[in-house]
């Protein structure tokens, strides 16, 4: 055996990725990277700072330098640039908070199931995993993923151009958060947005139009999106990271639903993980597969093919498919309303 062929740092690495991330989710809830950005940089200051053990404290921030989101000069430790942009709870772009929701029990013990869930081929979590209706876990998504989300609802605006748009009526299916619909209503004041989503995920979303001030040009609708009605008449349709978590059938019939909201000329525009053809890449992509395993019944990260079956199947003519670099986010759009053929629905 050629010993230099093997990569022995891969297996322990991914041996010990789970200590990484419990790492990271410590030193964010103690504070250590904003209390850096404050001046403390010594672990004497740091413990005081943040009401912790020397000991406990000089083990993280090793650890921390080692992964490198800290650095080391001698006695002291200063942020990485990515933990000065992301981890600094004072920062403009501070991300952090997205850790709550990706490293929460919940999702903890959908990949302690993951053996299970791989033979079963769905989740091993009862009641649906996450779909079950008013989930409480999609108040704690919404919460911890706005800022994450503001910045792929950025790149989606300017794909979108929607600054020069003269006016749309815009529905945003399971909102979340809202910072999709809100993005576009701050950057465009002729955009009125109807928020969809569960009850308890609403005032979320609500409390984020009112910080960003244009909770007068944003409505709710609550409950089920394949229940409750839409309306009509609408110019964009934004659907960003749902139709993953269903099987291509159920998809199918959303988008029929969807395609009967909106108004002549209007436009569908699908937010998701999309990985190649071929599932060899983008990395986040391929892998996310893997999380709408743990945690759904029949979801998946659909290639760009496959969405192009969904639409053509409902009515729509073909899509576009688009980066949202640097956002591991893709966008698949329709432009231009429906295609003339017939919508194969799906059962």
């Amino acid at each position: 055996m050629e010993y230099d062929e093997l990569n022995l740092p891969l297996l322990w690495d991914t041996f010990t990725g789970y200590q990484r991330t419990a790492a990271l989710k410590a030193a964010i809830e103690l504070d250590i990277f904003t209390q850096i950005a404050g001046g403390a940089t010594t672990v004497e200051a740091l413990a005081a700072r943040c009401h912790a053990a020397s000991r406990g404290v000089r083990a993280l921030l090793n650890h921390l330098a080692m992964d490198g989101f800290l650095r080391k000069d001698g006695e002291r430790y200063a942020l990485s640039a990515t933990a000065a942009a992301f981890l600094d709870r004072n920062a403009p772009g501070f991300l952090g908070g997205a850790i709550d929701f990706i490293a929460s029990p919940l999702m903890s013990e959908a990949f302690a199931r993951l053996t299970e869930a791989v033979r079963r081929g769905g989740t091993a979590i009862p009641q649906e995993g996450s779909l079950a209706p008013e989930h409480p876990m999609w108040v704690e998504f919404a919460c911890a993923m706005a800022p994450l989300a503001a910045l792929s609802a950025q790149l989606l605006a300017n794909l979108l151009d929607i600054e020069h748009a003269a006016g749309a009526r815009v529905l945003d299916v399971a909102a979340g958060h809202g910072m999709f619909g809100i993005t576009l209503a701050l950057l465009n004041p002729a955009v009125q947005v109807t928020a969809l989503d569960w009850k308890n995920v609403l005032t979320v979303a609500e409390d984020n139009a009112r910080i960003a001030g244009v909770a007068d040009r944003f409505r709710t609708i609550a409950g089920s999106a394949f229940d409750v009605p839409f309306g009509t008449g609408y110019d964009l349709v934004l659907l960003p990271n749902f139709l993953h978590h269903f099987d291509a059938a159920t998809c199918e019939r959303l988008l029929a639903k969807t395609r009967a909201a909106l108004a002549p000329g209007g436009r569908v525009v699908i937010v998701e993980f999309v990985p190649d053809a071929d599932r060899s890449g983008p990395a986040d992509a391929v892998r996310f597969a893997l999380v709408m395993l743990v945690g759904t019944p029949g979801g998946d990260a659909y290639t760009f093919a496959e969405y192009q079956t969904m639409l053509r199947n409902t009515g729509y003519g073909p899509p576009t498919l688009h980066d949202l670099t640097p956002s591991p986010a893709r966008v698949v759009r329709r432009d231009g309303g429906v295609s003339t053929a017939a919508p194969r629905l799906s059962p």
